[in-house]
């Protein structure tokens, strides 16, 4: 019996399935949605086999950690008292009841340094998302100040579009682009903050949005701060310069065996047992990193 078909046996029905997280909805509890995160991996807008084991349950822990940390209004709700003695027991440690909320098809990046696409723009125009910076950076460098660089959000398989500030205000009005663009770089200054007492820089990250009927403020939804959703690098690594110092907790190391091993044709191939586990022990350092002194 599959995982889809005992949550519909529970009354939750499969609504939808991004790359990485499956929703699920139920009548016997309107307004609220089912997030499960698996472990699938996905990189150049292909999903990728097989999964990293145990990635779904180590991203959940990590936006649960980050949630109950920043003080904004997120989409976490209260599960039933009962419900979670009740799934499947693969699920555990890798779901989360939250809020229905209508969602800005915006995810709003913050950069903190100068790497990703932000780094091949620049070397192109000298700006990131339209965005004019001081010349003679280099990769990695820190920026004067943080940037708000907004991406509009493709469909699943469709790569999401850089935008310029100007786009968002058209896409989601001048006061909800305002709100958004504030938010979240108040969010970015507080979670590097706390990365950096841990001895983590944290490069840039995305944060997703939804509008609450009874609020005018942007509530935080799907995954936050997770090694998905951000770049980090260690501090001490990075003060030493050299070749290893833009290494980051994510899947980079699956990035860059694609990169080399494929063309972008067809369908990727099967990633290798030893980029799995490794890429597995990246993400499961940067949780500890955090969660160890916490």
């Amino acid at each position: 019996m599959t995982v889809d078909s005992r949550l519909e046996a529970l009354g939750w029905h499969h609504l939808y399935s991004g790359k990485v997280r499956d929703l699920y909805e139920s009548a016997a509890h309107p307004g609220r949605l089912l997030v499960v995160t698996s472990d699938r991996v996905s990189a150049f807008d292909h999903i990728l086999t097989p999964g990293i084991p145990g990635k779904g349950a180590l991203l959940t822990q990590l936006s649960l950690w980050w949630f109950g940390r920043l003080g904004e209004p997120t989409h976490l709700a209260a599960a039933h008292p009962s419900l979670g003695a009740h799934l499947p027991p693969e699920l555990a440690g890798r779901t989360m009841i939250v809020h229905t909320l209508e969602m800005y098809p915006i995810e709003c990046v913050v950069r903190g340094y100068l790497a990703g696409s932000g780094w091949a723009e620049y070397r192109v125009s000298q700006t990131v998302c339209g965005i004019e910076l001081p010349a003679g950076l280099e990769e990695g460098d820190e920026l004067p100040e943080p940037i708000f660089t907004p991406a509009f959000k493709a469909p699943l398989g469709q790569h999401d579009e850089n935008i310029t500030f100007e786009r968002m205000v058209e896409i989601v009005g001048a006061a909800d682009a305002e709100a958004l663009r504030e938010t979240s770089l108040r969010i970015f200054a507080t979670a590097s903050a706390i990365a950096e007492e841990r001895g983590i820089l944290l490069a840039d990250t995305k944060f997703e949005f939804g509008r609450d009927p009874g609020s005018d403020h942007p509530v935080l939804a799907d995954e936050v701060l997770t090694s998905d959703s951000s770049r980090y690098w260690d501090a001490e690594t990075y003060a030493a310069g050299g070749m290893n110092r833009l290494e980051s907790f994510d899947k980079q190391i699956v990035r860059d065996w694609l990169a080399a091993n494929w063309d972008r044709t067809g369908e990727p191939p099967e990633l290798p047992a030893d980029i799995v586990e490794r890429t597995a022990v990246r993400y499961q350092e940067l949780v500890d990193r955090f969660m160890s002194e916490s």
